[in-house]
């Protein structure tokens, strides 16, 4: 913005202010927000060529939050947690642990990685029951909430208060009124139709329930950039579920719009209950004045599985330097001897995701990527096939879901180890959403997600490079709108 002088004084004035807030917010992205130099240069293009507009987006949703911890476990009070930590270095220690998981040391290292920098516990007794049917999936969910006795933690990125969300709401009403402890974290931007005011029974029966970052007055929320994305459910302390599935109608394919929702859920039992427990305790704490003080044996009794996997959770969030996920990514990319399978409605990485790839295809391991046909949200959907339409080239199967709509966001290799969570293969999900992945170290697993994945594709398409080279100049004029914010998606 350039000042005129020869305006009136008045104008000048106004100008002078706009020039020295732009530079003042300048150095304010440059120095103080430490973000990565794409995104860093992106708001600096929105900042100086919309000086009034670019300053509200960024007041709205540019600035970062503290690197400062906002989530606290106690540990001292915190049940046989020190002794599970013993159990966990012990089991590093152990050579036969890694033979019994996998002869791939990079996933051995992986393990180590995310208990050394992230306290990441390993549990040897992981039950799992996979879900890939929205419906299936929460017939379970509420079983199991019918079943509770003592509590039912409960945190959804989205929680609508339709068919679906009214039937699990009546079940955790319930609960609540046989005595059951009832906590529901959601978050403020993700349930935006969703009122505190839909919860008066539940909290009238003694149920608790809060939003996460809430907004301020309706439809403003001044860090509605940073989401909390993360869905998992823990009941009794004994099981536990996470994946993609939010509570919609859309989730259990009723909607018109996406048709039939294919996603990816998992059903938990065993020692990583404990870690899931621990997550939701943060999470809540960081939101509720009513902070679970005290950690009773209630909410870590003894595991109930007859399971034998290895799990790991991994969580991540704009809080931390460490974007946990996206290096366990990058680990079990780099590790990779055969195979790669990815499931993502959301394929925006950036470089040293992207580039782990091109190196795996470079080396001769073959990536097969499945990503939707149609968008939920156009840009990032123009931004994805871009993306993944861009590693043709290298020689990765890039394939696109026709039954409906693909949520899925999981990662196979080598039939061998999986991820499985909340986070997407974009930026959002490394740097700006509160995120949570099961990364499990088993074959029986790893195949069965794998035979899912292979049961998608005979509903999917192969997108060629010849496709891909005949799309029209309107599709490729979005792919360009789109790849130039990718960044900021």
């Amino acid at each position: 913005m350039q000042i005129d002088f020869t305006a009136p004084v008045e104008v000048v004035i106004y100008e002078i202010i706009i020039v020295t807030i732009n530079i003042i917010l300048s150095c304010v992205i440059i120095f103080r927000e430490r973000k990565s130099t794409t995104s860093t240069w992106s708001w600096l293009f929105v900042v100086n060529v919309f000086p009034i507009l670019g300053f509200i987006l960024y007041l709205l949703v540019g600035r970062g939050i503290s690197y400062r911890k906002i989530f606290k476990l106690r540990e001292e009070e915190r049940p046989d947690y020190e002794q599970e930590l013993a159990v966990t270095e012990e089991l590093l220690d152990e050579p036969r642990l890694l033979s019994r998981i996998t002869e791939n040391y990079g996933i051995g290292q992986l393990i180590h990685q995310l208990f050394k920098e992230e306290k990441s516990l390993i549990s040897t007794n992981t039950g799992i029951k996979l879900f890939v049917d929205g419906r299936k999936k929460f017939d379970s969910l509420l079983a199991d909430i019918r079943a509770a006795k003592h509590h039912v933690h409960m945190e959804y990125y989205i929680f609508r208060f339709d068919n679906l969300g009214r039937q699990l709401y009546a079940e955790l009403l319930a609960a609540a009124k046989r005595g059951v402890e009832v906590r529901v974290l959601i978050d403020a931007w993700g349930s935006h139709s969703t009122r505190k005011r839909d919860f008066k029974e539940l909290i009238k029966a003694g149920g608790h329930f809060t939003y996460f970052f809430p907004s301020l007055i309706p439809q403003i929320n001044p860090r509605f950039n940073y989401r909390l994305h993360r869905k998992i459910t823990v009941i009794d302390g004994v099981i536990g579920y996470s994946g993609g599935f939010n509570v919609g109608d859309e989730y259990v394919s009723i909607t018109k719009k996406f048709g039939y929702w294919r996603d990816t859920h998992i059903r938990l039992t065993g020692d990583i209950v404990y870690s899931l427990q621990d997550r939701f305790v943060m999470d809540w704490n960081s939101q509720h004045h009513d902070e679970i003080k005290e950690l009773v044996q209630d909410y870590y009794p003894p595991a109930i599985s007859d399971g034998r996997m290895v799990t790991q959770l991994v969580t991540s969030g704009p809080d931390e330097r460490k974007q946990q996920i996206k290096y366990s990514y990058i680990k079990m990319i780099n590790s990779a001897r055969d195979e790669i399978i990815i499931q993502t409605p959301y394929y925006i990485p950036d470089e040293p995701v992207h580039d782990a790839l091109k190196l795996a295809l470079a080396s001769g391991v073959t990536v097969k990527i499945l990503i939707p046909n149609k968008p939920d949200h156009p840009f990032v959907y123009w931004a994805t096939y871009f993306y993944a339409a861009s590693l043709i080239k290298y020689g990765a199967k890039i394939y696109t879901y026709e039954k409906g709509f693909i949520h899925a966001k999981t990662l196979i290799i080598d039939g061998a180890q999986a991820s499985v969570g909340s986070a997407n293969f974009d930026n959002r999900s490394f740097q700006l959403d509160f995120e949570a992945n099961v990364l499990v170290y088993d074959w029986s697993f790893a195949n069965k997600l794998r035979n899912d994945f292979l049961e998608d594709l005979k509903v999917s398409k192969l997108l060629t490079a010849e496709v891909y080279s005949h799309r029209n100049y309107f599709i490729r004029f979005k792919e360009g709108i789109a790849r130039l914010i990718s960044p900021l998606l």
